[in-house]
C-alpha cells in the first residue's frame, strides 16, 4: 500500500455481514463494536442476543438447560442474525461448531478468525468466573482443549487476524486491512 494511502481507501468485500469467530476472551465483542462503528454497520453480540431471547445469562442457560439446549438456541439466533441485513456479528466461541451455522456464514458473511496467544486469552478470561466452559478449571488447560477442537474449524474462516498483542484500535485496523485484502481478491474472481 502506498504510504499516503489510508487503509480506509481500499474497497471492502461486497456488503454482507462480518462474522467474528474465535475463542472466548479473544475480544470479539469489544473489537466488534469498534469495527461496526468504523464501518457504519450495526453491531450484534450473539451471546447477548441469546441472553435477551432466553431471559437469562449464558451461565444460567448452561446450568438450567445444559450445553446442548444452549447450542440449539445459539444456532437459531445465528440463523436469524445471518439471514438479516449486514451487521458486524460477534459470535460465541462455539457457534461455528454447528455445520448449518458454518454453511450459512459461508454463504451470507465474511468470517474473520480473531486469534491470540492462549496465554493472553487465559489471563483475560481468568479475571472473571462467568464462562461456563471454564468453571472450576485451569483456564489455560481448558483453552488448550478448546483450541485443539476448534482451531481446524476456525481455520475455515475467510480471513485470520492475530489480535493478541495490541490495543483494540490496532485489532480493528488489522481486521480492516485483511478485509480489504479479501475484498480485492474477491473482485478478481
Amino acid at each position: 500500500m502506498p504510504s499516503d494511502a489510508s487503509p480506509d481507501s481500499f474497497p471492502l468485500p461486497s456488503v454482507r455481514t462480518i462474522a467474528l469467530v474465535g475463542l472466548m476472551g479473544v475480544g470479539k465483542s469489544t473489537v466488534g463494536r469498534r469495527l461496526a462503528q468504523r464501518l457504519g454497520l450495526p453491531f450484534a453480540d450473539g451471546d447477548q442476543v441469546i441472553e435477551e431471547a432466553a431471559g437469562m445469562t449464558v451461565s444460567e442457560i448452561f446450568a438450567s438447560r445444559g450445553e446442548a439446549e444452549f447450542r440449539a438456541g445459539e444456532a437459531r439466533v445465528m440463523k436469524r442474525l445471518l439471514e438479516g441485513p449486514p451487521i458486524v456479528l460477534a459470535t460465541g466461541g462455539g457457534a461455528v461448531l454447528n455445520p448449518d451455522t458454518r454453511a450459512l456464514m459461508k454463504q451470507r458473511a465474511v468470517s474473520v478468525w480473531m486469534k491470540a496467544d492462549l496465554k493472553v486469552i487465559a489471563e483475560r478470561v481468568g479475571r472473571r468466573d462467568t464462562r461456563p466452559l471454564l468453571r472450576g478449571r485451569d483456564p489455560l488447560a481448558a483453552l488448550n482443549e478448546l483450541a485443539s477442537a476448534r482451531y481446524p474449524i476456525y481455520g475455515q474462516a475467510d480471513v485470520m487476524v492475530d489480535v493478541g498483542g495490541g490495543s483494540h484500535a490496532q485489532a480493528v485496523d488489522a481486521i480492516l486491512k485483511q478485509l480489504r485484502r479479501f475484498g480485492r481478491q474477491e473482485t478478481k474472481r
